[in-house]
Formats: C-alpha cells, sequence, structure tokens
C-alpha cells in the first residue's frame, strides 16, 4: 500500500502472464486428454500406410482390406479390429414413417472393436456383438433420433431400412462417451453386411494394391509385445506384395503403427470430424511458449523494482535484524509479500482468463468449456504455478533485502553494490529483447499473409461461386437442367459444369506415363474435370492447342508443370502427343498455363483438365461454377437469391444446399497463419505492455533517486532537453542492445518458418528498421513521461533541504 505504483505494475505484470498461462494450460490439458479413458490405451495403435516414390511422400489413415486378414494370428498382436466408414444415403423408420438424409458417423464394424474401446452398454446382447449380418448397434443419442422417447431396451429387436433395401435389426444400445474422444461414431452395422452393399466387390477382391481412408485398422498389442518385431512383419507384408510397376517406378509402401495418443495430433493421417479441426502440436508449443515469455516478463518486472527498491526498506531490515530477526525470518517475511501479490494477481487472472477464452476463440478447441477450471488436475497445477511465480519472483530480492549490514544500515553507509545494477540491466534487456522478436515476427508474418492473399493465382478468383449437387445425385441429367435455368439469369456472365474448382482442399488424380526418345516416365498427376466452358469461367490460359472438344471425349489439356516433366522443350511439341493412364491412350490436345492449385506452401503439380469419361456409368460433375458480371453487393445477394431459387426447381426433394465463394476458399487454406498472426499480435502487445510498465517502474524509482542532480543542475544553466538526455540515454541504451540480440534470433526463426512456403515473401531490410525504431519510441515515450515530469520540477524544491 505504501509502493502503490510499484504494487499495481507487479500485480499487472503477474496478471497477464498467469491469465496466458491459464488458458494456455486449459488447451493444452484439454487436447492431450483425448481417449485417455480406454483401458491400456498406450497399447491401443491405428495402422496407417505411408507411400514414396521418387518425386514426393504422401500419407494415408487407411489401408487395405486384405491386411486385417494377413495380421490377425501374429502372436504380438492381443485384438486385431478393422472397420469400413460408409455413409448411406438415407435411413427409414418405417414403423414411424420417419427419414433421415445422409447420417454422419456409421461404420461397418466386428465385436473386436469394442473389446478394444470401452463402450457402456445401455441395452442388448454383450456375448454375440456383430456377429451376424444385417444388425446394427446405435449410440444412445442416435437412438433417440431415431427411436424418439423410447427406451434403449424396447428398441432392441425393432428394424431401420438402409438406402431403402438393407432391412437392418438393432441388436444394442451403447452409451456416447462421455469423456474426449476422437471416436464419433454413432452406428456400428455388422461387417458382414457389406456384402450386401455397393462394397461388395472390394470386400471380396481385397486387392493389395487398393488403399482407402474409409478402411481403417486397428489393433491391441500385447502387453510384453516388441514393437519393432510388429513393424518388421508390416514391412514384409508390404514388401511381399508390391506389384511390379511400382517396383519399376521406385514406389513403394509401408505399414506403420500409429499409437492412439497421437490420432488426435497428426495432420499427416487426421482425425475422424474434419468439422471440429485438428489440434496442432506446434501450434500448442507456441502458446506455451508466449504464456512461459509472458510468464517471465511479469516475473522479471518483480525482481527488478523489488531490488531496486531494496535501499528504501534498508532501515526496516536493519531495525527488525536488532529486534532480533533472523535472515531466514527476513526472507519468510518478503516471499510471504510475494506471495500476497502474486494470490492478488491469480485472482485477477481468473477473471481475466475467462474473457481471454473468448478473445483466443480462433485457438480454442470447441468443446473446450472454462469449467474445466474446477478439474483437480488444474486446481493442482494452477497452485504448483503460483508457488513457483512466488519462487521465481521473490526468492532472490528477499536473498537480497535481507542480505544487508545492520550496522551499515543504521549508520546510513548502505550502498547497493553493482552486481544488482548489473542484474537490473540484463533483465532489462532480457523483457526487450522477447518484446522485440515479438515486433519483428509480427510484422513479417503479416508480410508473409499479405503475400499469400495478394498473390495472382494464375486464373480469375473474385467474382465465382459454386454450387454443389445434392450427394446421392449421381447423374448428369439434373446438372444440365439447372445450368440451362441459371442461364436465364441476366447477371451471370459463364456457367460451367464440372468437379471442383482449379484450388480446393480436394484432390484427384491417377498415374500417368509416356515414353520421351525411348526413357518412359511414370508420374502421378492431379485431374480437373470441366466442361468446354471451365477454362473460360475461370480464364485460364491456353499456351499451345485447344480446348477439349465436348463434356464426355477422352482428350487431357495439362498444365505447363505436367509439359516440363515429360520432356516437351515446348508447349506445342506436347500437342498430339499420346500418354498413357490408367491403362487407356489419351492425346493431349493442349497446354495451359500453370497455376496454384493449392495454398502456396506447396509447390504447382503435375496437372489436367479433362472430361466427365464414364458416363453414363457415373459423372464426376458435381459442381456448378457461376462466374458474375461486376455486381454491387446489394445486386449480388439479389442474384444469389436467383440462383438458390433456380436450384430450389430442379431439386425438389432436399433440402440441402450448398454453395462456396472461390475468394473465401482460398482464404481457407491460410487459416493457420491467420490463427498465428493473431498470437503474435496479442503476444507482443502483451510483451509490449509488460516490459514498458517494468522501464516506467525503474524510470520512476531512478529519477526519484536523481531529484538532487536534476535541481543543480537546472540551477546551473542546464536545459530541459540535456537533463531530459541525460536521463533517457541509459534505458535507450539498453533497449537498443536488446534490439541487436533480438534481430538475428527473431531472423533465424522467421526464415525457419517460412520454409514451409514453396513461396515465400522476401525478408526486408526494412521490417527490422521499423521494428527497432517502434521499440525505441515505445521506450522513449515511457521514459520521457517520467523524466520531462522530473526535469520540469522546481528545482527549490529538491534542494530546499540541503
Amino acid at each position: 500500500m505504501k509502493h502503490k505504483v510499484f504494487s499495481l505494475i507487479n500485480i499487472i505484470g503477474l496478471t497477464i502472464g498467469i491469465s496466458a498461462s491459464v488458458v494456455i494450460g486449459l488447451m493444452i490439458f484439454y487436447d492431450t486428454t483425448f481417449d485417455t479413458f480406454h483401458k491400456d490405451s498406450d497399447r491401443i495403435y491405428r495402422v496407417v500406410s505411408d507411400f514414396s516414390d521418387p518425386e514426393e511422400s504422401f500419407s494415408n489413415s487407411g489401408v487395405t482390406l486384405a491386411l486385417e486378414d494377413a495380421i490377425k494370428e501374429q502372436s504380438n498382436l492381443e485384438i486385431v479390429s478393422g472397420f469400413y466408414i460408409e455413409r448411406p444415403s438415407k435411413v427409414e423408420n418405417k414403423a414411424l414413417n420417419s427419414e433421415f438424409k445422409w447420417p454422419n458417423f456409421v461404420i461397418y464394424t466386428d465385436e473386436n472393436y469394442f473389446k478394444i474401446f470401452d463402450y457402456n452398454f445401455l441395452a442388448g446382447d454383450t456375448d454375440h456383438v456383430l456377429t451376424r449380418p444385417n444388425t446394427v448397434i446405435l449410440t444412445e443419442q442416435r437412438a433417440a433420433n431415431y427411436f424418439p422417447n423410447t427406451a434403449a431396451s424396447d428398441i432392441i429387436g425393432k428394424t431401420l431400412v438402409y438406402n431403402d433395401s438393407l432391412q437392418i435389426t438393432v441388436t444394442g444400445i451403447v452409451e456416447n462417451f462421455k469423456q474426449r474422444t476422437d471416436f464419433v461414431f454413432e452406428e456400428f452395422i455388422s461387417k458382414p453386411t457389406l456384402l450386401q452393399t455397393r462394397l461388395r466387390a472390394q470386400v471380396l477382391e481385397k486387392n493389395w494394391n487398393s488403399t482407402n481412408s474409409d478402411s481403417q485398422l486397428f489393433v491391441k498389442i500385447n502387453a510384453n509385445a516388441d514393437l519393432q518385431t510388429i513393424q518388421n512383419t508390416l514391412d514384409d507384408l508390404a514388401k511381399e506384395h508390391t506389384d511390379e510397376d511400382s517396383k519399376k517406378y521406385g514406389e513403394e509402401r509401408k505399414f506403420s503403427l500409429q499409437p492412439l495418443a497421437d490420432i488426435h495430433f497428426n495432420e499427416a493421417y487426421g482425425i475422424y470430424d474434419w468439422s471440429k479441426g485438428q489440434a496442432s502440436t506446434s501450434l500448442l508449443l507456441n502458446l506455451a511458449l508466449v504464456a512461459l515469455f509472458l510468464l517471465l516478463l511479469g516475473c522479471i518486472n518483480f525482481i527488478n523494482l523489488n531490488t531496486a527498491q531494496a535501499s528504501q526498506r534498508a532501515k526496516e531490515i536493519g531495525i527488525r535484524k536488532t529486534l532480533g530477526s533472523s535472515r531466514q525470518q527476513l526472507i519468510g517475511q518478503f516471499m510471504g509479500e510475494t506471495f500476497l501479490l502474486v494470490l492478488i494477481s491469480a485472482l485477477l487472472s481468473v477473471l481475466l482468463s475467462k474473457w481471454l477464452i473468448t478473445v483466443f476463440s480462433d485457438f480454442v478447441p470447441e468443446g473446450l468449456d472454462f469449467e474445466l477450471i474446477t478439474s483437480p488436475i488444474i486446481i493442482v497445477a494452477f497452485i504448483l504455478l503460483l508457488l513457483i511465480v512466488t519462487f521465481l519472483s521473490g526468492f532472490y530480492p528477499a536473498l537480497v533485502l535481507s542480505k544487508f549490514n545492520t550496522v551499515s544500515v543504521l549508520k546510513n553507509h548502505l550502498a547497493i553494490g553493482q552486481k544488482k545494477a548489473k542484474l537490473r540491466k540484463f533483465l532489462t534487456v532480457f523483457q526487450f529483447t522477447i518484446a522485440q522478436v515479438f515486433i519483428i515476427a509480427t510484422l513479417l508474418v503479416g508480410k508473409q499473409i499479405n503475400f499469400l492473399l495478394t498473390k495472382d493465382m494464375g486464373f480469375k478468383t473474385d467474382a465465382i461461386v459454386s454450387v454443389y449437387s445434392p450427394r446421392n445425385e449421381r447423374s448428369i441429367d439434373k446438372k444440365e437442367r439447372y445450368a440451362r435455368a441459371l442461364s436465364k439469369i441476366p447477371e451471370l456472365k459463364t456457367i460451367s459444369i464440372g468437379g471442383v474448382a482449379p484450388a480446393s482442399f480436394n484432390v484427384s488424380s491417377s498415374g500417368l506415363s509416356y515414353t520421351n526418345k525411348n526413357k518412359e516416365i511414370h508420374t502421378d498427376i492431379q485431374f480437373l474435370y470441366g466442361d468446354t466452358h471451365y477454362l473460360d469461367l475461370f480464364e485460364l490460359q491456353l499456351l499451345a492447342g485447344r480446348n477439349i472438344r465436348n463434356d464426355t471425349i477422352q482428350e487431357l489439356v495439362i498444365n505447363e508443370t505436367s509439359r516440363k516433366l515429360l520432356g516437351f522443350d515446348n508447349p506445342n511439341e506436347a500437342i498430339g502427343q499420346i500418354v498413357q493412364v490408367n491403362n487407356e491412350t489419351v492425346p493431349i490436345v493442349g497446354v495451359m498455363s500453370d497455376f496454384y492449385q493449392r495454398s502456396l506452401r506447396s509447390s504447382i503439380k503435375p496437372m489436367a483438365l479433362r472430361g466427365d469419361w464414364y458416363r453414363p456409368d457415373y459423372s464426376q460433375f458435381q459442381t456448378l461454377h457461376i462466374a458474375f458480371h461486376n455486381e454491387s453487393s446489394e445486386g449480388l445477394k439479389q442474384t444469389l437469391s436467383k440462383i438458390e431459387d433456380a436450384y430450389r426447381s430442379v431439386y425438389t426433394d432436399t433440402e440441402e444446399y450448398r454453395v462456396e465463394f472461390l475468394d473465401e476458399n482460398i482464404q481457407k487454406f491460410y487459416n493457420r497463419e491467420r490463427k498465428i498472426s493473431k498470437l503474435l499480435n496479442w503476444a507482443t502487445g502483451l510483451s509490449i505492455l509488460i516490459s514498458c510498465l517494468g522501464l516506467l517502474g525503474l524510470v520512476i524509482y531512478t529519477t526519484n533517486r536523481r531529484v538532487k542532480e536534476i535541481g543543480v543542475r537546472k540551477v546551473l544553466g542546464a536545459s530541459l532537453m540535456e537533463i531530459n538526455t541525460l536521463l533517457c540515454k541509459e534505458f535507450l541504451i539498453l533497449v537498443a542492445m536488446a534490439f541487436v540480440i533480438a534481430a538475428p534470433i527473431a531472423w533465424y526463426g522467421i526464415t525457419r518458418w517460412l520454409q514451409d512456403f514453396a513461396y515465400k515473401t522476401s525478408v526486408s531490410f526494412w521490417v527490422f528498421v521499423v521494428s527497432g525504431a517502434a521499440m525505441i519510441l515505445f521506450a522513449l515515450l515511457v521514459i520521457s513521461f517520467k523524466t520531462l515530469q522530473a526535469a520540469n520540477a522546481n528545482p527549490v524544491e529538491a534542494l530546499r533541504s540541503d
């Protein structure tokens, strides 16, 4: 209470640091406790597939259907269970005359699935789970949807109709997981039922060379199993079943064991509910570092201000020692004072944390609730955090204060040693180094994001929307009717029926072979599916040749990257050449310019435009792309309404309507970068605030000690500017030193980050100049606030006592 300003500075710094630690700690705890409740969770693994060829490598969470039977009898494996994810188009409860379109989270599996994962059965036979065909187990939540207001036991034996023909009996009801989990499945159909679906041929054939992410395989290993032995078995199976073409072209496949705990974090393989977004280990690590740095800055302020104030408490310490206080008692007293300030900060941080969860909504997982703070583990961790912060902040100042010599103190011969001053300078430099790194990183990340969002993608991206046909609509007829309906809307410029847009999250690829001058070239090529208007709508430039003649003819328009890979010296040389695609001979009729197919993190891949080759059996055209004439935002709303009305007039039997703006989709490529930018903005602002508050405290202390010196200098004729320069110089030198240290650290970190991008902005010199100048300006404003006040004071007041 006696030193309100210093106490307030300490409390603000510690509150910010503790609040950040609480919020980020909750996030880390939330994400690291997914699926830990399953019995022997450390022995549960997903088997995944990794592929590589001379050009690239990629991963798939699925495996070939043949693998499950091949490893079932392995002695190191306690349980083996595969399941297949398949979304039915329709489920009907005939008794209630109710219908459910495209229910999600449906799998075909067996009894071993329920031996690996701990589901609680509410009703049904638990001894013969999913052994017979045409049986299903529902979760409590899904059962309530299909059979509202019906007890679990009364649902057993009732029938559901899948896809108009499959009569399936409910044999069990399980409780939805109450704990955090990535296993979001709601319906479990017996695996033998697959033989009655469109997947019958795949199930019977079990082709070793076919991998599908819907085909999942889990194992529970024995308690004493050797992981390397299991991996060797998987490697031998992959090698044994490699076909001759793969060997010829250097293509490799590997089956790997992915720990259950890794599923929540590993983006290479993914989770089962993509709408929730995947947790990122690197993002959590960056968040943890931000919390650590903010906490350190708060602790540094405390150490700096308390050691700086040591001389003001010297007489109190001398008197206490004279009256019999031991050094241990004094340390205890000062640590108690520190704990009191930390406790006040902690109480404020709990209130602030609830608000910060809203501020950091882009980072906070969807299911995280502030109530998680009442978890016993979190409470224990919070208490430990307060004790650690108390120790870091208070122990060194307590040692310094309790070490004063009683006689020297009472004779007023106290001199604070140079060591303490050097420590304060070091800590101040450390503070501003962290703040400076954050400023430089913020500017450079912002520069890269601006580069990503303004970079010409190589095709038209504005004023284009894509309308997706219903998921179960496989024929082309209604799409053509819809296109004709759209053509009557005068505000629309061009309409094209096709697959996805030139840049999207979806990839369709196939193997392509070509023999060039006795050299056989084999590569994977990505496909765009589009009609004869596709190139014009997206303004994709033809460099040579022509567009495809019609929607179904087998012709290719390749991009420049494909042209170079196939060995053609110029675009015209590629025209008329014949390539092999899936054992079919296809001519190249055109070469289009390169464009960016995904985010600028990845390089441009070989790609080709093709038509809808497999009609009438199957259509790859699932989307109508629409380009507008230039319109106002108000006119655009009316046009979008007309587009939806035309859709409803054609697709009268569905509520589904999905429309996407191309420019918005492209921005989604960089969600992670925008999150990093937002995080850095907050970290920068808070670190500058804490550092400048600490600097203000030191300036207040220093100017108070030099009041008489300032008075003497003014009496002797020193100007206001000279006095201000004298007082500012020492602190500005410390800030400049921090910049010199921070610049190479920030350069190294941002250069490493930029390596993730195939195309990136330059690390400009001006960014460092601007950030250094900004930090010095912040510091100068803070310092001048107090120094000018001191320099302006009447020297008579300062010198009166002398």
